[in-house]
């Protein structure tokens, strides 16, 4: 999977939920390889956008579009202060996601072990069977590493904002705590998104 990540400021919502609308409509049918996308905005008018391809290569293809380049001119229109990352390197937990959740948290920081996190992902089916047990709220987790650096955007999936809430305030134990601890010991954590009306595409 490969998974291009857009972040900024909304300067005008309802346009910009407008064009992401268009493009569902307009583009995606021409977007060899598209698999999905999460888009939402925060309280304090930030927004995050992930868009997944199968490959790099597809996803060049669909940004090399002219009807690609008229769409973006319009979409910015809505946004500012745009940043654009690439990441050729992702790893999915319990699917990667679900057009179920009705709330996505996402975070952005630094890696900090990659040989650490790397562990986590040969032990996938432990990890997932791990969270499943110790967070049934989370429906989903897609971790992007950026390809232009040591940074990286992880999302998770959750049943509803008051799930997550509740589940935050749990104390992880045995299996839970060890992998909870491998993962945070080998990441910052410098942002965080709060997705409380999410579109999963």
């Amino acid at each position: 999977m490969f998974v291009q990540v857009i972040t900024g400021k909304v300067v005008d919502e309802a346009g910009a939920r407008e064009q992401d609308a268009r493009w569902q409509r307009d583009l995606r049918p021409g977007a060899t390889g598209y698999l999905g996308s999460t888009w939402g905005t925060t309280d304090d008018g930030r927004f995050v956008a992930t868009i997944r391809f199968d490959t790099p290569d597809n996803a060049r293809r669909s940004s090399d579009r002219a009807e690609q380049g008229d769409w973006w001119s319009a979409m910015e229109k809505n946004i500012s202060d745009v940043e654009f990352h690439d990441c050729s390197k992702v790893i999915a937990f319990l699917g990667g996601g679900s057009d179920d959740a009705k709330f996505v948290q996402v975070m952005r920081g630094r890696v900090t072990d990659r040989a650490a996190l790397d562990a986590l992902d040969a032990r996938s089916t432990e990890v997932e069977r791990v969270l499943h047990e110790f967070r049934p709220d989370v429906l989903g987790e897609t971790v992007a590493y950026h390809d232009d650096g040591d940074g990286y955007t992880d999302l998770v999936y959750f049943t509803s904002e008051a799930d997550a809430r509740a589940g935050e305030n749990k104390e992880p134990t045995g299996e839970a705590k060890q992998l909870l601890d491998q993962m945070m010991s080998s990441i910052t954590v410098d942002e965080y998104f709060d997705l409380r009306n999410p579109t999963l595409q």
